[in-house]
């Protein structure tokens, strides 16, 4: 049974049976592999996508939820590095092993569409479902504060 949805703006369809986790759709079957799999429980994060504009996590939501709607992953920000957010990432020298940070980014894309002037407190609120165990938070929230700025100046 085939899964017709967008990914990235494409239409995509899916062939993978109607539980299968998208997570899986998008790395085995559709070849993005930047949302990555940490515990296969939506408890850490790794596997943040956007789903109509709202984060969620991919390894527990089946490819049969995003039927005719919108998907982004971290391949949705930019393909050059870009994208506000990575940009302060790469400034704030954010990532150490790197492996949860598709999933804090997207989940930073999705607070900064709907608060463009965080505090603190809205970014732990919003981040508090990524787990980084590097232990980068600090980074994170400043990478955030810097991202936002730049998108209200622009």
């Amino acid at each position: 049974m085939a899964t017709q949805f967008k990914l990235n703006g494409k239409a995509v369809q899916a062939q993978a049976e109607p539980d299968t986790p998208l997570l899986w759709v998008i790395r085995d079957e559709i070849g993005l592999t930047g949302t990555k799999f940490g515990c296969g429980m939506a408890l850490c994060g790794a596997c943040t996508v956007h789903l109509d504009g709202e984060p969620i996590r991919s390894c527990q939501t089946p490819v049969s939820a995003v039927a005719g709607k919108q998907v982004a992953t971290i391949e949705s920000l930019s393909k050059d590095n870009s994208h506000p957010l990575q940009k302060a990432w790469i400034a704030h020298d954010v990532p150490q092993c790197g492996y949860c940070q598709s999933g804090q980014l997207m989940s930073a894309a999705a607070l900064l569409r709907t608060n463009k002037n965080p505090s603190d407190a809205d970014i732990d609120n919003a981040m508090s479902g990524n787990i980084c165990r590097c232990g980068t938070y600090n980074r994170i929230r400043a990478a955030i504060k810097t991202a936002a700025a730049d998108m209200r100046k622009a």
